[in-house]
Parts: structure tokens; C-alpha cells; sequence
């Protein structure tokens, strides 16, 4: 592959070498997390020992060359309901199944409505401020968040339904209401220094997946209308924010303990509504199996967005072929220019507490690997 010299230096993400977010969690933080909940430590012991592990973690990340560094979820067990939970009439629930993945099965825990969906202040801002701190003035400290209508989508399951609907019988009562306490959110993020959000967002990779789209046909959903209620609600979402705060979002495909949800499909019937959402600056896209389909799709991306390629699987810790992925960057080009495309995992390491199978010396080569390509690349 031919290199090419980039017109400018970036200072905003996305960047050409980056991160999804979550990273193993170290075994301190594991038995620190057993011990509070066996009430053997308190929530502030536990509090330190998240401080004293994230503080390693931003270094390791400056030590790899990443320019946005992130907290690595440390507080957090799962990507998207804790954030959930931190909303006025939102509660953690315990249901009788989890999540269902290939070979494997997540814990049993949701969110469900107590009440209407409020917006009074969020555990996130302070772990956002505390990140800031210790990130310094030379990277970009990125915060990750669930989008919005992948919270829809946990209030729409099956096991939700009935108390969503009876807190909100009027279904555009519940989307204006969520998107009000997101943008909340936001915007209190933002005063704590935040100019760079992630939108995490599993909801597409349903969308796309050939078994899920058969399922919702068969129970009568239209999958079309469905996809254009989440484009709609993500838009709102980000709309109207400050000027100097980007927004990009990444789409995931299931990610549990190595493991992948759904048979697959590409992302071609719903590429036109996903890769029309008006405000985002980037899409964090996977692409690292044939499950994901080609590259045809990217034609739909507006001129002045990034795609970042996720290349490279957080799933595993062997290094993948440096001839294999420059192919498939040539590949990705007939359809979008060079230097807007950039190069990620297609997930984080970990997105829930657990871990994917891997070590962390592994996590912190196959980052090397990345920005080793991406500087062959980009020179």
C-alpha cells in the first residue's frame, strides 16, 4: 500500500490509531469489587482503589502513543446499564435470563422505569472530571456512554414492556423524556471539561442481523420504522450541543466474554438511516469478521465524517495479518477517501466487568500493532 502524508495534524477524534473505550480490568480492581460486595470494603475503599487503577491505566495509554485516552469503564460493570441506572425513575432489576451471545450467556440484570425519566445530576461527570484530571493537557480524555436508543431498546424488551408502557403510555411522551435527560447529561459532562463523547450503540448491529430482522418481521414489527425511531432519537439527542464538542458513535455487534451476539449480516440495510444521523463526526464501524459484511456501505457517509475501521478483534490477543489488513483498507478506499479513514478494535477489551479471553500484555501489543499500521499508513 502506497503511504500518505496527512494534510494536518488531528487534535480532535477521532484519531488515526484509536480505542473503543473498555479494557481489561485489572485483577487489584476485580478483588476490590469481590470485597464490596461481600462488604468487606466500603464504597470509598473501593473508590480509591478505582482512582489509583485508572491513574495506571492513563499512563499505559500514553505509553502506547493513544491521543484520547479513556477511563477503561474501571467504575463500571456493564457498558450501557450503569448509565441507564444513573437516571431519576430508572432501577437495576434482576430478571430471570440474561443476555444470549454465541456459547455464552450474561447476568441476568436490566433497567427498568420506576418512574418518569429525569435528569438531576449523573455519577458519570464526576468519573468524567476525575479522568480529566488525570489526563492532562496532552491527550483528549474521551467519555463513552450508551446512545439513546439503545436504552429504548432495553425498555422495549420483553421483560420491560409492561412497566414501560405503564409509565408511559404515550410513547412520544417516553422519547422526548429520554432525550431530554440525555442531553442533560451531555451538556453537564461538557461543564465538567468533556469535549469529546462516544456514543455506544447496539442497537444496529441487531438491525443488520439477519436472524434478529426475521425475528421482528415475525412478530410484526416493521424494521425499517424501528431503525428510523432510533436514528431519530440519536439525532435529537445530539443536536444543538456546543460547537467545540465532538460527537462520534460506534456500532457494535455484541461483545461478552469473547463472544458475539446474533448470526450476522451486513450493515447494508440500514447503512443509509445509521450513516444518515446529522451531528456525528465519526463512526466507529466493525469490521474485523465476514459477519460484517464489505465495505459498500460506506458510501453513505457524509464528506465531512471519519470512519474508523475496526480491523482488528479485542476478542482474541494474536496479532492479526499487517498483509490481510492493508488489503482491506485498499479495499475500504474504493469507497471512502484515505484520510478519512482511520484504524480501532472493533470493540473495547472489556465490555462488561468479565473480560474478554485475553491478557493485558496482549490488550497493550495488539495497540501497538494498530499504531504501528496506521503510522506505515500515514506518515
Amino acid at each position: 500500500m502506497s503511504t500518505q502524508t496527512e494534510p494536518s495534524k488531528r487534535t480532535a477524534t477521532p484519531f488515526r490509531y484509536d480505542i473503543v473505550g473498555s479494557f481489561l480490568r485489572p485483577r487489584e480492581l476485580k478483588e476490590a469489587r469481590l470485597k464490596f460486595q461481600n462488604g468487606e470494603i466500603d464504597a470509598e475503599q473501593l473508590k480509591e482503589v478505582e482512582n489509583a487503577e485508572i491513574v495506571k491505566l492513563v499512563q499505559k495509554q500514553k505509553e502506547v502513543g493513544l491521543q484520547a485516552v479513556t477511563d477503561g469503564e474501571f467504575r463500571r460493570s456493564w457498558w450501557h446499564l450503569d448509565f441507564f441506572w444513573g437516571f431519576d425513575g430508572v432501577e437495576r432489576t434482576v430478571i430471570d435470563q440474561g443476555y444470549r451471545f454465541n456459547g455464552a450467556q450474561s447476568r441476568p440484570e436490566t433497567a427498568r422505569l420506576t418512574g418518569k425519566i429525569r435528569y438531576s445530576g449523573h455519577p458519570f461527570v464526576s468519573h468524567y472530571a476525575f479522568l480529566k484530571g488525570v489526563a492532562g493537557e496532552d491527550v483528549v480524555a474521551r467519555q463513552s456512554i450508551p446512545a439513546a436508543a439503545q436504552f429504548l431498546f432495553e425498555l422495549d424488551r420483553a421483560e420491560n414492556q409492561e412497566s414501560t408502557k405503564a409509565v408511559y403510555p404515550n410513547r412520544q411522551e417516553l422519547l422526548s423524556d429520554m432525550a431530554k435527560a440525555y442531553k442533560a447529561a451531555i451538556l453537564d459532562l461538557y461543564q465538567a471539561g468533556c469535549r469529546s463523547v462516544q456514543i455506544d450503540d447496539c442497537t444496529w448491529g441487531a438491525l443488520c442481523d439477519e436472524q434478529f430482522m426475521a425475528f421482528m418481521k415475525q412478530i410484526g414489527v416493521n424494521v425499517a420504522e424501528y431503525a428510523n425511531e432510533f436514528a431519530k432519537l440519536n439525532e435529537e439527542v445530539v443536536s444543538g450541543l456546543p460547537d467545540d464538542l465532538v460527537v462520534t458513535t460506534h456500532v457494535c455487534r455484541g461483545n461478552y466474554v469473547s463472544t458475539y451476539a446474533g448470526v450476522g449480516g451486513g450493515y447494508e440495510p440500514i447503512a443509509q438511516t445509521l450513516l444518515g444521523i446529522n451531528n456525528y463526526s465519526g463512526y466507529y464501524l466493525e469490521f474485523d469478521t465476514e459477519r460484517a459484511g464489505d465495505f459498500k456501505p460506506l458510501r453513505y457517509l457524509k464528506d465531512n465524517q471519519q470512519v474508523v475501521l475496526g480491523l482488528f478483534s479485542s476478542k482474541f490477543g494474536e496479532l492479526e495479518s499487517k498483509e490481510d489488513i492493508l488489503k482491506r483498507i485498499e479495499e475500504a478506499k474504493q469507497y471512502v477517501d484515505l484520510n478519512r479513514i482511520c484504524l480501532s478494535p472493533q470493540c473495547g477489551f472489556a465490555s462488561t466487568e468479565e473480560g474478554n479471553h485475553l491478557t493485558e500484555e496482549q490488550q497493550w501489543r495488539k495497540l501497538a500493532f494498530i499504531k504501528e499500521i496506521a503510522e506505515e499508513i500515514w506518515r
